[in-house]
C-alpha cells in the first residue's frame, strides 16, 4: 500500500503522523511510504532520517494526497486538506467530529474511509489510541494552570502549592479518567489541595486507596459540581463521551461566581468542552477571560510538547496502520471489532452512532457497509 504523511498544517501542531521507527516498521511489511519535506523537521525528525528509513520525501501536500492510498495524520484534516481527498482513499487521524459539522460535512463529501483515534477501542474497554494524548493533556492542564495562576497572566496570584505558612491553590479535577489521573498526580506532586469528582465509585475508591488523605474525592452531582467550582482555585475539565460532544457540566452563572482570577482548562475542548462558556482557542492566542475567570481551551493541547507526543501516540497507532496497510480496510475492519469502533465516515455515510446522534446526520452501521 502507498502511505503518505503531510506535514500538520494546523495552528501551532509540529507532531507528525509517522516517526522514522514507524516509516521502517510499515516498509518492513512491503509498503510505500511518502513523507511530505519537513514533517518533522520542528521536533527533530529531519527528513535525512526519514530516507534512512526508506521513506521517499516530497515536495507537497498535494502529491500526497493524489498518490497516496492511506493518509496517517494527527490532527483532523483542514477545509484545504478535506479538499484534496477522494473516495476510498483511508484517513487514519484523530476526527473529534461530534462538535464539528462543518468537517464531517467535508469528509462525508469526499466518499472517504475515515477511521478515527478517539474511538479505536481496546480489549479492557479503553481507548488505547486516545490514552497517551490524554495522559500528555492531563499532565499540561496543570502547568498551564499553575501558568495563568500567576497575577503576570491575569490569575489570582497563586502558587499552586504555596509555601509553609501559606495555604496552597485549590485545584478541582472534573473527571477521574486518564486525563484527572493525570492532572492529579501533577497537581498532588506540586503539593496542590485535590478535590476529584466522577459518577463511578469504583474509581473513587481506587483512587482513594493510592494517594489518601493527599487528594479529596467527592461523587459527581449537580450539586457536588456546583460547590467545589465555587471553592476552586483552578478547574480542570476531564470529561468524555466517546465520540459524542461533552456535557456542560459548569454553567455560565456558575463561572460567573467564581473567584475573579481563578483558572479553568477544558481538557474536553476537543469534543465541544464541559464548561458552558468554552470555545477552542489555540497557543497562539490560548487563553480568555469570562467574568474575571482566565479561561484555556487549547484544542490540541499536546501539540505544545510535540516531540513527546509523536513518539507516545506512535506508539499507540503503528500497530493498526500495519494491519490496514497489510488487509486492506474492510478486512482488517472485519477481522478486528476495536478497529473497527474507530469507522466513524465511510464513502459517504456517517458510521459512528454518536457523532450521527450528535450532528443530526444519518447512521449507517460500520457492519453494513462491510457487507
Amino acid at each position: 500500500m502507498r502511505i503518505g504523511v503531510p506535514k500538520e498544517i494546523k495552528n501551532h501542531e509540529y507532531r507528525v503522523g509517522l516517526t522514522p521507527s514507524s516509516v521502517r516498521e510499515l516498509i518492513a511489511h512491503g509498503h510505500q511510504v511518502m513523507v511530505q519535506e519537513n514533517a518533522g523537521t520542528a521536533i527533530g525528525l529531519d527528513d535525512a532520517q526519514y530516507k534512512a528509513a526508506g521513506a521517499e520525501m516530497v515536495a507537497t501536500a498535494a502529491e500526497i494526497f493524489q498518490r497516496a492510498e492511506m493518509i496517517v495524520k494527527v490532527k483532523e484534516p483542514q477545509p484545504v486538506e478535506c479538499a484534496m481527498l477522494r473516495p476510498g482513499q483511508i484517513l487514519y487521524t484523530y476526527l473529534h467530529l461530534a462538535p464539528d459539522p462543518e468537517q464531517a460535512a467535508a469528509l462525508v463529501k469526499s466518499g472517504a474511509v475515515c477511521i478515527a483515534y478517539e474511538t479505536i477501542t481496546g480489549p479492557g474497554g479503553g481507548l488505547p489510541l486516545l490514552a497517551p494524548m490524554s495522559e500528555v493533556a492531563g499532565r499540561m492542564a496543570i502547568q498551564a494552570g499553575a501558568t495563568y495562576l500567576e497575577k503576570s497572566h491575569g490569575g489570582r496570584g497563586l502558587l499552586l502549592g504555596g509555601v509553609p505558612g501559606v495555604a496552597p491553590a485549590h485545584v478541582v479535577i472534573i473527571g477521574a479518567g486518564v486525563v484527572g489521573t493525570n492532572a492529579m498526580q501533577m497537581a498532588v506532586g506540586l503539593g496542590a489541595r485535590v478535590t476529584v469528582l466522577d459518577k463511578s465509585v469504583d474509581r473513587l475508591r481506587q483512587l482513594d486507596l493510592v494517594f489518601g488523605n493527599r487528594i479529596s474525592t467527592v461523587y459527581s452531582t449537580a450539586a457536588s459540581i456546583e460547590e467545589a467550582v465555587l471553592d476552586a482555585d483552578l478547574v480542570v475539565g476531564g470529561v468524555l463521551v466517546v465520540g459524542a460532544a461533552a456535557p456542560k457540566l459548569v454553567t455560565r452563572d456558575q463561572i460567573a461566581r467564581m473567584k475573579k482570577g481563578a483558572v479553568i482548562v477544558d481538557v474536553a475542548i476537543d469534543q465541544g468542552g464541559c464548561f458552558e462558556t468554552s470555545h477552542a482557542t489555540t497557543h497562539a492566542d490560548p487563553v480568555y477571560v469570562v467574568d474575571g475567570v482566565v479561561h484555556y481551551c487549547v484544542a490540541n493541547m499536546p501539540g505544545a510538547v510535540a516531540r513527546t507526543s509523536t513518539f507516545a501516540l506512535n506508539n499507540a497507532t503503528i500497530g493498526h496502520a500495519v494491519a490496514l496497510a497489510d488487509k486492506g480496510w474492510k478486512a482488517a475492519l472485519r477481522d478486528n471489532v476495536h478497529l473497527r469502533n474507530g469507522l466513524n465516515v465511510c464513502e459517504g455515510k456517517v458510521t459512528y452512532e454518536a457523532v450521527a446522534h450528535d450532528l443530526g446526520l444519518p447512521y449507517e452501521s460500520a457492519e453494513s457497509v462491510l457487507k
